[in-house]
């Protein structure tokens, strides 16, 4: 053949050209998600971006920004516009666990809202626009710890509406229109750990005091009821007066805003009846303290529990038990964390070592169903420290030192006391008496006896005068008795010892001088 002519090249088969073609329209595809990728991890222009926070507060927004960084875990859009939150909106936040949305102007809530939010534990819709809180607004959160609805406009909560929130500790429900709540609703949430429920200033004016006073401990510690118009009664005074008494928080520190209605018909007609309960000294108290037990113990010791369960038509075999303990923790079979309460089969509480932070009122219950309780008995237990040998020894030993050092000084006294005549008291002579070593002697005698004889005579150049025992006296004035060295009662010398003789006379003319 010659060079210049060419064999012609056999077409492609139909079926390659099509999958070449679908190759094709693939690798656009890819391409198109390859550069649409960084823009679903831009932030939205009006909000601010962390690594896993999302701040989009105070833009006025009307609507949620339609991209966010799926790595958000806390999201802020309060004080907007929002209205309405669409289905399923959350589904590209999947680690989402802290939504802030108050402040706005949201009325309702669509089935599906909160739908792809398995994740989310605290939802903060205070200050919005909501009249109910429905049975499907919340259910899909099942991992929901604090919810916030005060500041609202809610006047009904379904009772169902926290039903499948088994994780939920904190609800704020104050600050709105309440008239009813479903308090027999709350008990299964109490099971688990409901530990704040806010029922504050709203317009609450009954409320199932029997209903209240068999929930469980934990449950009243929390349960913030002031500021509501309820309607004065004696079961409510009381059950308000024993949760004061208790120490729980939601009494005692708001015990003077709990107020009550005196009558219906006098909206103002209300009452600090905490304050003043002088008005319901006439009621009597009711029988739930009768239940109630005193226990001491010894410290490191242990504790057993047993309540007496009379009363066996409220048990059967599904029955279970649970204790609330002093710091308002429910216990349950078999116990708690570290088994410091154990919670036996049969209904016991095992303390397995006393400590004083230990003391306290404990509270068995009988639950027959998640929404049954009955209360069986109460115990105030009271861990003391035992009083030691060596404290009784050391004060024993006090005590006797002291009887023993006054016993010392007593006769010190009596039997030691110092002299105040040193020269009278070492050298005394037999024939004068005792009273002879006096402050008299010490003044008139010149100069000490030299001798110790009775009768001898002072030498030429020695006058010594001498006191004779007083056994009279004249007009108050001392008889002197002269020694022979003065035989002229007119001699110079003898005239001046009667001088100063007069002078100490008069001086202790008002105190006798016994011989």
């Amino acid at each position: 053949l010659p060079a210049t002519m060419s064999l012609p090249v056999p077409a492609d088969p139909l079926w390659l050209r099509v999958a070449k073609l679908l190759l094709l329209l693939q690798l656009c595809a890819a391409g198109r998600a390859s550069r649409a990728s960084p823009q679903s991890h831009r932030c939205p222009a009006a909000c601010i971006c962390t690594s896993d926070l999302l701040s989009c507060s105070r833009q006025m927004l009307q609507r949620v920004p339609q991209t966010l960084p799926p790595t958000t875990t806390t999201l802020d859009l309060s004080h907007n516009a929002l209205t309405q939150l669409h289905d399923r909106w959350l589904a590209a936040l999947p680690h989402l666990e802290a939504l802030h949305i108050s402040n706005n102007q949201i009325r309702d809530l669509s089935p599906r809202a909160f739908h792809n939010a398995s994740f989310l534990r605290h939802l903060d819709m205070s200050s919005n626009h909501l009249h109910t809180v429905e049975t499907h607004y919340f259910e899909a959160l099942v991992s929901l710890e604090e919810l916030l609805l005060y500041n609202n406009r809610i006047k009904q909560v379904d009772e169902n509406a926290f039903a499948k929130l088994r994780g939920l500790r904190k609800v704020y429900l104050s600050w709105n229109n309440l008239t009813t709540f479903p308090f027999h609703a709350v008990q299964g949430l109490g099971i688990y750990s409901l530990r704040t429920l806010d029922l504050s200033s709203n317009s609450l004016s009954s409320i199932p005091v029997e209903v209240l006073a068999a929930l469980p401990e934990n449950i009243g510690n929390g349960l913030y009821l002031h500021n509501n118009p309820i309607r004065c009664s004696c079961p409510l005074y009381l059950m308000l007066q024993r949760w004061n008494q208790r120490g729980f928080s939601s009494v005692r520190d708001f015990s003077e805003e709990h107020t009550c209605k005196v009558s219906d018909n006098v909206p103002r007609s209300l009452i600090k009846f905490l304050k003043h309960s002088h008005m319901f000294e006439n009621c009597s108290a009711g029988t739930e303290d009768t239940h109630l037990s005193h226990l001491e113990a010894m410290v490191d010791r242990p504790i057993l529990l047993t309540c007496n369960t009379t009363n066996t038509s409220l048990l059967h075999a599904a029955t279970t038990y649970m204790w609330i303990t002093p710091h308002h923790e429910p216990v349950k079979h078999p116990g708690n964390s570290n088994r410091s309460l154990e919670v036996y089969h049969n209904g016991s509480l095992r303390i397995a070592v006393a400590k004083p932070w230990l003391s306290g009122v404990y509270v068995g219950l009988a639950m027959n169903s998640p929404y049954n309780f009955s209360r069986m008995c109460e115990f105030n237990v009271t861990v003391l420290y035992p009083k030691s040998a060596g404290e009784t020894f050391s004060t024993g030993l006090t005590t006797l030192l002291g009887c023993i050092v006054s016993l010392v000084l007593v006769i010190i006294y009596l039997y030691l006391t110092p002299c105040h005549c040193l020269g009278c008291c070492k050298k005394s002579a037999p024939l004068s008496p005792p009273q002879e070593c006096s402050a008299q002697s010490s003044i008139l005698s010149t100069t000490p006896p030299a001798t110790d004889g009775p009768n001898r005579k002072a030498s030429a150049n020695k006058h010594v005068v001498f006191l004779e025992p007083i056994r009279e006296t004249q007009n108050g004035k001392i008889r002197l008795a002269l020694g022979e060295d003065f035989p002229d009662p007119k001699h110079p010398k003898v005239l001046q010892v009667k001088s100063d003789s007069e002078s100490i006379s008069s001086v202790f003319s008002d105190t006798p001088i016994v011989s």
